[in-house]
C-alpha cells in the first residue's frame, strides 16, 4: 500500500487549523494531577514533506530516562499549557515558537505518572537550526506524518496489569507507546482527518507508571 506524503503547505495548515477549530476538546477534571503540556510540532523535513518532531530522552535523566517523548514538561508557576509547551520546546530542542504558531489543543491525557498532559499542536516553518539539549535529549527525530497513516497504526494489545488496551505506534524501528503514541494518534485523527477520536482511555506500559 502506497501512502501519499502530506505536503507542507498552506493548504495543510488551513485544514489542520479548521479541524482543530471544530474540535471540542476535553479537559481532564482531576485536580490532583499535576499540569503539564507537550508540543505536537508540524514542520517540514529536508525533502519538504510535512513531518512531526519526536525526541528520545537521555538515559541520564532521573525520570523516564530513554523513553520516547514530545517536547514538553510540567507547567511553571503562573504558566498556562501553551506557554509551558513553547518554553519547553525552546529549552529542549532550541526551536523558538510563539503563540501565533499554535493551531489548537487536543484532549488532556491523564498519565500514570500523575500528570494532566495537554497537547498543543504547533506549526513551525523550517529554517531554524535545532539544538537538542544534551542534558535532556539523546536524539531528535523528524518523522513524516505519513508514518501515522500506515494501516498497522495503531497497535492495540492487552496487558495483565490493566483492563484497558495499550495503544502503540510502530515507527523508527520500534514501538512508541502511550501517552506519546496516544496523542500522536489523536493528532492524526483530529488534526489531519477531522475525526473526533478520543484517546484518554488508552493504557500506558507499566514502565511509564512511575
Amino acid at each position: 500500500m502506497t501512502i501519499r506524503p502530506h505536503s507542507f503547505d498552506e493548504a495543510l495548515r488551513a485544514r489542520v487549523d479548521a479541524n482543530l477549530a471544530g474540535f471540542e476538546r476535553r479537559a481532564h477534571p482531576d485536580p490532583d494531577l499535576r499540569p503539564a503540556a507537550v508540543a505536537l510540532i508540524i514542520t517540514a523535513d529536508d525533502a519538504g514533506e510535512a513531518s512531526f518532531l519526536i525526541t528520545r530522552r537521555t538515559s541520564r535523566l532521573k525520570n523516564h530516562a530513554g523513553q520516547w517523548a514530545l517536547p514538553g514538561g510540567r507547567l511553571d508557576e503562573g504558566e498556562n499549557p501553551v506557554q509551558a509547551a513553547l518554553r519547553e520546546t525552546n529549552e529542549e530542542i532550541g526551536l523558538k515558537l510563539d503563540p501565533k504558531n499554535v493551531l489548537g489543543l487536543l484532549d488532556d491525557f491523564p498519565t500514570r505518572s500523575g500528570f494532566r498532559m495537554t497537547p498543543i499542536v504547533c506549526w513551525a516553518e523550517p529554517g531554524q537550526t535545532l539544538r537538542p539539549n544534551p542534558d535532556e535529549v539523546e536524539r531528535l527525530h523528524v518523522v513524516p506524518l505519513r508514518e501515522l497513516e500506515k494501516p498497522e497504526v495503531p497497535v492495540l494489545r492487552n496487558i495483565p496489569e490493566s483492563d484497558r488496551p495499550l495503544l502503540s505506534i510502530p515507527m523508527l524501528g520500534t514501538l512508541i507507546h502511550s501517552p506519546t503514541a496516544a496523542v500522536l494518534f489523536q493528532m492524526r485523527e483530529v488534526a489531519l482527518h477531522g475525526r473526533h477520536t478520543r484517546v484518554a482511555h488508552y493504557e500506558q506500559p507499566v514502565f511509564a507508571w512511575k
